[in-house]
């Protein structure tokens, strides 16, 4: 958009905001947000801010919206970039998909706040002493405000305690995971660079690295399991 087609807008149109007021408007939820982020969200297509003549990026709600969708889509959920992308496509197109696991883009907006220690025990309907177990046995970290994984691991982990499984009897699965990540920086160091736009990049690889690695994760348990039947 050029400032005379800015100059056009109707006069009760909203106002468009600059990266700073996008920033301010996002990073109390989303810290790790930076300018150079957003432009890396840019150049992957996830949103499209109108220009000034000069080209200074403009970006109006419904941008500020769709930036909001797209990180906690990849805060609470782990979705990679590239998921993201084509939910949206398919959602500009018409369509009302539902992403990976039937989560709707609705779910997961509703699922963006944030839980404290009490919230958590609750919205998991678990007990304070199998949160602290979770957190002695390094299952879930400790924090003064949980996301959507914890609440996704203790709910589990509430299942699993009514079986007879405590957390304790997962101590391996950090010992797992910590092979894992070494195993996934290990294959991105070639692809890192120091600037905030290279580490967004990095990050979003490292994502998709586990994708592949949770289903084969998931294809050895299987297996495993299949051996009961026997």
């Amino acid at each position: 958009m050029t400032e005379g087609a800015a100059a056009r807008r109707p006069a009760h149109a909203p106002p468009l905001l600059g990266i700073g007021q996008v920033l301010a408007k996002l990073q109390p939820e989303f810290p790790d947000l930076t300018p150079s982020k957003l432009r890396f969200l840019e150049e992957q297509g996830l949103v499209t801010p109108s220009r000034t003549a000069a080209g200074y990026r403009k970006f109006s709600p419904a941008d500020v919206e769709r930036l909001h969708l797209v990180l906690a889509m990849q805060r609470d959920h782990y979705l990679p970039l590239k998921v993201i992308r084509a939910h949206l496509e398919a959602v500009d197109a018409g369509s009302a998909p539902a992403l990976p696991g039937a989560v709707s883009a609705a779910a997961v907006q509703a699922t963006a706040n944030r839980y404290s220690r009490d919230e958590l025990i609750r919205e998991a309907r678990a007990t304070p002493n199998l949160l602290d177990d979770a957190i002695a046995a390094s299952v879930i970290r400790p924090a003064d405000v949980y996301g959507r994984d914890a609440l996704d691991a203790l709910r589990a982990l509430a299942a699993l305690r009514a079986v007879g499984i405590e957390p304790r009897h997962l101590r391996g699965l950090r010992a797992a995971a910590e092979r894992e990540a070494a195993l996934i920086e290990q294959a991105i160091a070639p692809e890192r660079r120091p600037d905030a736009a290279g580490r967004a990049r990095t990050a979003e690889r490292a994502r998709e690295l586990a994708d592949h690695l949770a289903v084969v994760h998931g294809s050895v348990l299987q297996r495993a399991l299949d051996g009961l039947s026997r």
